[in-house]
């Protein structure tokens, strides 16, 4: 079966997926305002928190796990391939990173490396269901439209700057691939109301235009517009569908949007009034320009912001095959960006209340679906010897061993946690990272505890799985 065809039959998965998070979107439309139950709040070490998505499942050890290199040679066996660029030297003499992050190495004095992080057991691996599981930290599908990570933060901290959207994504096209409604699924608030979900931005260039008023109307139709959704909003078939929060909530963020637009805010999102010099380096592509974006943003003080390499099946990240060469092109595009966002926050004295978070939604290995023990169906033509550069680099989702970055929000500096294997399976033989401990971990840096909850239609949401993520204490200085 060749890869096309595989994907079309994943598809089928995929349609029951989207089908039941619509209906829990449409669900939560109806319900009221959830009441918030704080935990034993802990103390922030950051105010803003911006997460780089390596969306597509980045390779570990073509990245921050290098394992032995082997170069490519027709006739080599796959299974000998661990890491298909050699290791390099870091600022930090005890971590070593792989060819192609030469900027990011310099400054990892600033950073700690998690080695571990674990994707759960979903079965039939499906990116956007890992995505949804990453953003939300519940499994799809759900009977309730749970909330991002960034909208649990806005709803539960609010808005550093009242002009300024608490939760910005930038990125993600969501109009592109098939993939795209179960994307959107995990993009929005859920049941916390409209006005804490995401202010999307697909293509950074263009954000200026986010913030202003379409050029083709006037100020009178711009408000005559406003005023004809509110009354669309108080309609009859509206209300059969919509509860008095929910439409509030809309309301809520139309105003924030007014504010917006009409504040000295909007300014943070024109890249064109950054200078010259500072541009050019962050000008490699959209992901550049992004983090150009994010850095603006959180100057400005808003309270979460994500940037995406942008997840489209096959593309990127998603490197079911020529893994070695999409790994040296995903390199390039985030070498120089990354660097220079940490020496810029640094700069500018932001860094040590900004927590920055890259990861993704797993790992890769050229020869385990799944984890060992927990294989799952293959969905990568990987043949045992390797005959043409296509076959070299890592194909398969790896759910046993995947690695977080962070940088800056009181996390220590020049850490590395966490151990894998140094021969196949390189899986994790020492600190596992699963997604609720991530998630704690984000949380206490910007002071929620992870069994906050959130009371929606009589039961409690947490933030973390049970409200039992603990929070790893050896990453905070």
């Amino acid at each position: 079966m060749t890869r096309e065809e595989k994907y079309i039959n994943s598809r089928i998965s995929r349609r029951g997926f989207m089908g039941t998070t619509a209906a829990a979107s449409l669900a939560a439309l109806i319900g009221g305002e959830p009441e918030l139950v704080r935990g034993a709040t802990p103390e922030a070490t950051a105010d803003s928190i911006i997460v780089l998505w390596m969306a597509g499942g980045m390779a570990q050890t073509e990245t921050w796990d290098p394992k032995k290199y082997t170069p490519f040679k027709p006739g080599v066996k796959t299974s000998e391939v661990l890491s298909t660029f050699p290791a390099i030297d870091t600022a930090v003499d005890h971590i070593k990173i792989s060819q192609g992050l030469e900027k990011v190495a310099k400054i990892m004095d600033r950073g700690a490396l998690i080695r571990t992080f674990q994707g759960a057991d979903l079965g039939f691996i499906l990116h956007s269901r890992h995505q949804y599981h990453w953003h939300t930290g519940y499994v799809p599908p759900q009977p309730m439209a749970v909330p991002h990570i960034g909208a649990v933060i806005a709803k539960t901290l609010g808005p550093r700057n009242p002009t300024v959207p608490a939760f910005v994504a930038i990125g993600q096209n969501m109009e592109i691939g098939a993939e795209s409604p179960a994307v959107k699924a995990f993009h929005t608030a859920g049941f916390l109301g409209t006005e804490y979900g995401p202010f999307l931005v697909a293509d950074p260039a263009d954000a200026a235009s986010a913030v202003r008023p379409p050029k083709d109307l006037g100020d009178a139709r711009f408000k005559s517009r406003r005023k004809l959704y509110e009354q669309l909003l108080a309609s009859e078939p509206v209300y059969q569908f919509a509860g008095d929060y929910q439409r509030e909530s809309l309301i809520r963020s139309l105003d924030a949007g007014d504010k917006l637009l009409n504040s000295s805010s909007a300014k943070a999102f024109d890249l064109s009034l950054e200078p010259k010099k500072s541009f050019d380096v962050y000008n490699n592509g959209r992901f550049g320009q992004g983090c150009l974006l994010a850095r603006r943003l959180v100057e400005a003080g808003a309270r979460y912001v994500e940037v995406t390499t942008e997840y489209i099946p096959f593309r990127y990240w998603d490197s079911h095959e020529n893994g070695h060469e999409r790994a040296a092109t995903m390199k390039a595009q985030i070498d120089a960006p990354l660097s220079q966002l940490i020496l810029d926050l640094e700069e500018r004295g932001l860094l040590n209340r900004t927590l920055v978070v890259l990861a993704s939604e797993f790992g890769r290995d050229a020869i385990t679906e799944g984890k060992v023990g927990k294989e799952v169906k293959d969905q990568a033509n990987t043949p045992a010897v390797m005959q043409e550069p296509k076959h070299y680099g890592m194909h398969r989702h790896f759910t046993a061993a995947g690695s977080v970055v962070m940088f800056g929000g009181g996390i220590k500096k020049g850490t590395v946690y966490g151990k894998t294997a140094d021969a196949r399976p390189c899986t994790t033989i020492q600190n596992p990272v699963p997604v609720e401990d991530l998630h704690a971990t984000i949380y206490r840096a910007i002071g929620i505890a992870p069994n906050q909850s959130f009371i929606n239609e009589k039961r409690p949401v947490f933030v973390t799985k049970d409200g039992k993520g603990k929070a790893i204490g050896e990453l905070f200085s």
